[in-house]
């Protein structure tokens, strides 16, 4: 694909738009030792970029957890909503505002593809202050399943109603770029904080500053 000619970017959240991945293992080593977890460092990394049902789900199952899939979740999101909306506000990651307003400056669409719940995607936006770039929006819940699933990508897409092959997508995690993969769209691995243990060799290219997106357009 030439990204010159790309006309629409969806953008994962944690680990793209924030720097958020430490917070998560901090919050998801507390709830995996309430459960009764002793979780080592490779398989707690692997569900990175999943959405908590998903994660939950596949732990329940390598693990034999008899709680209830629903509790599980709902205990995690709640911690996630009242830690963000502890904040006040939330720092972007480096270099992402200057090049969401590039974007924006050349008429590119631009979605937001998370696999946390729009309630959490609505505390983050609006605290990193960058809800007003985004065109579209979709999350977990209404596309109907998580990454490493496809699904979202494909709700974010259709929602800017721009064709596949027009689209790239920005990812860090291993877990999202096969969901990128495998919804067929053009795939940029952003190798920045938190995503030091992820594979990001399958993507169709690997970024360090998003400023590189910008230089690649000129």
């Amino acid at each position: 694909m030439d990204l010159k000619e790309c006309k629409a970017f969806i953008f994962d959240m944690d680990g793209v738009l924030i720097d958020s991945e430490d917070l998560y293992k901090v919050i998801e080593k507390e709830l995996f030792e309430s459960v009764g977890i002793v979780m080592d460092h490779d398989e707690h990394v692997s569900y990175q970029g999943c959405s908590n049902p998903v994660m939950w789900n596949m732990i329940k199952q390598k693990h034999g957890l008899t709680h209830s899939l629903d509790d599980l979740v709902g205990i995690t999101e709640d911690k996630v909503i009242r830690h963000f909306s502890s904040l006040p506000d939330i720092e972007p990651m480096p270099g992402v505002t200057e090049l969401l307003q590039w974007l924006k400056s050349k008429n590119i669409k631009l979605a937001l593809a998370s696999s946390s719940t729009i309630e959490v995607i609505r505390i983050i936006l609006a605290k990193t202050g960058l809800e007003s770039f985004f065109d579209a929006v979709a999350d977990s819940t209404e596309a109907g399943a998580g990454k490493p699933d496809p699904a979202i990508f494909l709700l974010a897409q259709k929602k800017l109603g721009i064709p596949k092959e027009d689209c790239a997508i920005i990812e860090d995690s291993t877990n999202g770029i096969k969901a990128a993969l495998a919804a067929g769209i053009y795939c940029i691995a952003f190798n920045g904080p938190g995503s030091e243990h992820q594979d990001q060799s399958a993507a169709d290219w690997r970024i360090t500053r998003f400023s590189e997106i910008i230089q690649k357009f000129a």
